[in-house]
């Protein structure tokens, strides 16, 4: 479900395919649901932190070279060095915002993608025909995909390789679960 439709052959804009639907909020509970995104393992305040280290660090050739031609030289590097690292904290925080919720009932699965950019993504199948499988040959390694409904998609692609083979395990067990 990351980035990309893992579907052999799909060429046509998500907004077209039918595995991408919109649908009615059910009034029951799920059975199961896991919500999933990104870690996040350093916060605004590491990050600020991070930054403050870097500009201080660039300014120990700057403390050197005052009063000097080099100075000025080696300034706007030193500025756009820092410039650089905010900028890049700044997407990886709107990247983060990534999120992937499975919801199981006991005559339908969902999973409802929330990317950056806003974009919501929903796919639908029934449980009884669901299949999970780990793609242990894959570019990335135990890469989750589930079929159903006419499709496969990824599930928890920005996961590490452990957590996505603890996911299709609870995920299984949720489905054996069902009556």
């Amino acid at each position: 479900m990351a980035g990309h439709d893992t579907a052999a052959g799909a060429s046509a804009p998500a907004a077209l395919r039918s595995d991408w639907i919109d649908w009615e909020e059910r009034a029951d509970p799920p059975v199961y649901q896991v919500a999933l995104w990104p870690n996040r393992s350093l916060g605004h305040r590491g990050q600020r932190g991070v930054i403050a280290i870097a500009a201080a660090g660039f300014c120990l050739p700057l403390a050197a070279a005052a009063g000097t031609m080099a100075f000025w030289g080696l300034l706007p590097f030193c500025a756009a060095a820092v410039l650089v690292l905010s900028v890049a904290f700044r997407r990886r925080n709107r990247d983060a915002s990534l999120s992937e919720v499975f919801s199981l009932w006991r005559d339908e699965v969902r999973v409802e993608r929330r990317e950056p950019s806003g974009r919501v993504r929903r796919w639908r199948a029934v449980p009884q025909f669901l299949c999970l499988t780990l793609h242990a040959r894959a570019r990335i390694r135990n890469y989750l995909t589930l079929t159903g409904g006419g499709r496969e998609i990824e599930l928890g692609a920005f996961l590490a390789s452990d957590e996505r083979v603890a996911l299709k395990q609870e995920i299984e067990r949720a489905l054996a679960r069902l009556p």
